[in-house]
């Protein structure tokens, strides 16, 4: 039988239901990453990314919706879905990058991020070894120059999982 997590306390159960030590990872959580998990459903198409982006609260919604408007301006053949609890964007060939809100910030993570010329700053948690991005806490912490740029170039070479090559 899978042992069960205790999200209140992160202790796990073993078979017999007996807590055991929580596991040294979930103890130690990144704070970046606490925080309310979007409720959205994954599905693909701009009415999830659209219903995602105005569930979230302010200021991250302001941050997400001009990240969008941005993709919208720049890629030809622009797509979305909602994976993850976050909004993803590709073209024909595959995903490029996903915008996910934070506490107190948005993340905007290209996929092939060590591939993109200026690379990113960060490395997010837990996203892939290639991945790369921004952080943003407010609207005017987004360079449009930049971020254009690197979408550009992400939808150059997109992403595409093992699973779907085959």
């Amino acid at each position: 039988m899978a042992k069960k997590i205790d999200t209140k306390t992160f202790k796990k159960e073993d078979a017999a239901g007996k807590k055991t030590a929580p596991a040294k990872t979930t103890t130690k959580l990144k704070a970046a990453m606490i925080g309310k998990a979007s409720p959205a459903k994954a599905a693909e198409g701009d009415r999830p990314v659209f219903d995602y982006l105005a569930s979230l609260p302010q200021p991250q919604r302001d941050i997400a919706e001009r990240i969008d408007a941005l993709a919208l301006k720049t890629l030809p053949g622009l797509q979305r879905a909602v994976k993850w609890g976050m909004a993803y964007y590709g073209v024909e060939g595959g995903w490029c990058f996903a915008s996910g809100a934070f506490v107190g910030h948005v993340k905007l993570m290209f996929i092939r991020g060590t591939d993109l010329k200026p690379e990113p700053p960060v490395t997010p948690v837990a996203m892939g070894k290639a991945t790369r991005g921004v952080e943003l806490a407010a609207v005017k912490d987004l360079d449009e120059r930049q971020v254009a740029e690197w979408m550009k170039q992400a939808a150059a070479m997109p992403f595409v999982s093992a699973a779907k090559k085959k």
